[in-house]
């Protein structure tokens, strides 16, 4: 019986910008919305400003290439259209909304 693989995350982050927090943080937003409907999320140490955001070997973000870092609504519709396309994210697919995290 050949079972289906279930998706894999692999946020890499520069050391020397000391982004773990920032990598930890958005490795928690989407294990909390996707939950057990991932396989893993893995977080690589890397240099020389590298951050980047992989699903199933997708690229969904890169630091360099897509200007600074994703919101966490905007990272999880990424790995949302790779994992699940049809799958609803609620407030965070809300078109439109224009309201800005205060922080």
């Amino acid at each position: 019986m050949i079972q289906h693989a279930l998706p894999t995350i692999r946020i890499t982050y520069c050391t020397q910008c000391l982004w773990l927090l920032r990598a930890g943080w958005m490795a928690q937003e989407l294990l909390s919305t996707f939950g057990t409907d991932l396989g893993e999320v893995t977080l690589v140490p890397g240099t020389g400003g590298i951050f980047t955001i992989s699903c199933n070997d997708t690229l969904v973000w890169d630091r360099k290439r897509d200007g600074g870092f994703p919101d966490a609504a905007k990272l999880k519709q990424l790995v949302r259209d790779v994992i699940d396309p049809d799958r609803d994210l609620g407030h965070a697919d809300r078109k439109g909304d224009k309201s800005k995290d205060p922080a």
